[in-house]
């Protein structure tokens, strides 16, 4: 049975891109992973921004993340990267936390023109983490996100998020039994 943490770096209390990862958290499930989700704004604040690795919540983060055979991180879009809160996070990793381990970037934001934030701002740092695969990732305009009893994804966003999902679900299940052998 694969593991799979899902992190989401908006720091909003109503946020979609939290939202859409306990979408996909579920989809996950669905096709038989353990899923855990992070909102890493219900981190510690102050032991988060200082890198306090001894409080309780973030060394229970980090435990969850090394355990974690698949990574999902998804951040909304500011400044065209992602979350400064979600960097706090990642800063605070040791250099290779994602060495090992496959990861699905997902990014939310209001324009198209932020898309690029996926290959130029996110990537990079998952791969400098030591990520074994990062798949292709995928853009959510906010618009296509709505809220309610249940999250739904407009459909033209969902068709092309459920399959970089899927692909991802897949490569995890593939790794994780390479690793058996």
């Amino acid at each position: 049975m694969s593991t799979i943490l899902v992190l989401s770096g908006s720091p909003s209390a109503t946020s979609k891109t939290a939202a859409l990862a306990g979408h996909l958290a579920g989809r996950l499930r669905a096709d038989g992973h353990t899923v855990e989700e992070v909102r890493v704004r219900e981190l510690p604040p102050a032991e988060l921004l200082a890198a306090d690795t001894s409080d309780p919540r973030i060394a229970e983060v980090i435990a969850a993340l090394a355990d974690a055979d698949g990574v999902v991180v998804a951040s909304p879009v500011y400044k065209a990267a992602y979350s400064g809160l979600l960097k706090a996070l990642l800063d605070l990793l040791p250099q290779f936390a994602l060495a090992g381990k496959v990861v699905l970037p997902v990014l939310t934001g209001g324009t198209p023109a932020h898309v690029l934030a996926l290959d130029y701002a996110l990537r990079p740092v998952l791969s400098s983490l030591g990520a074994d695969h990062v798949v292709p990732g995928w853009f959510v305009l906010d618009k296509h996100i709505a809220l309610g009893p249940e999250v739904t994804v407009e459909e033209a966003s969902a068709t092309q998020l459920h399959q970089v999902t899927d692909v991802f679900s897949s490569a995890v299940t593939a790794r994780l039994s390479l690793v058996a052998t």
